[in-house]
């Protein structure tokens, strides 16, 4: 029997998560920087979509909105099983800000995509995870993160 996404969502609010490493949430293990941004010139495969969506409970068709992948090309990428080294570089952005998002809530997935998913007065009224489209907007709430960390409100 399928689970609603509610129970998805209550499932994953109720462990608490640690990604030990950029991209972790992806399914990715780099050794280092270089390795990392190898498998991004290479291409994600499309799985590594599929985790990030299975970590956050986001519905992977918003995760592939938010990092530019209209419908009908995700459908390609599915088909194709991999992503291109642009579409894999901005998932990668995304994700990084989901973990350190993650990190901010002590490992409270739940906390954390609510956090992403509402507007930020510090953001413009912009949600986090659609000012992170963009690579200045993911630096900007990945800044926020930080002050919200050392307890700096703004």
């Amino acid at each position: 029997m399928n689970q609603s996404v509610t129970e998805k969502r209550e499932m994953i609010g109720r462990r608490v998560t640690r990604f030990k490493a950029r991209g972790a949430s992806l399914g990715i293990t780099a050794a280092s920087t270089s390795a990392l941004i190898s498998q991004v010139q290479h291409g994600f495969s499309f799985n590594s979509l599929r985790q990030l969506g299975s970590h956050s409970g986001v519905p992977i068709s918003m995760i592939a909105s938010i990092i530019g992948i209209p419908e009908r090309t995700l459908a390609r990428r599915k088909t194709a099983g991999k992503l291109t080294s642009e579409e894999s570089e901005r998932l990668l952005r995304v994700s990084t800000v989901f973990e350190k998002a993650v990190e901010l809530f002590e490992g409270n997935v739940a906390a954390a995509v609510k956090w992403l998913t509402t507007s930020q007065k510090a953001l413009g009224n912009n949600s986090p995870l659609a000012y992170a489209r963009t690579e200045l907007g993911a630096r900007e709430v990945e800044n926020l993160i930080g002050r919200l960390e050392h307890g700096v409100f703004s």
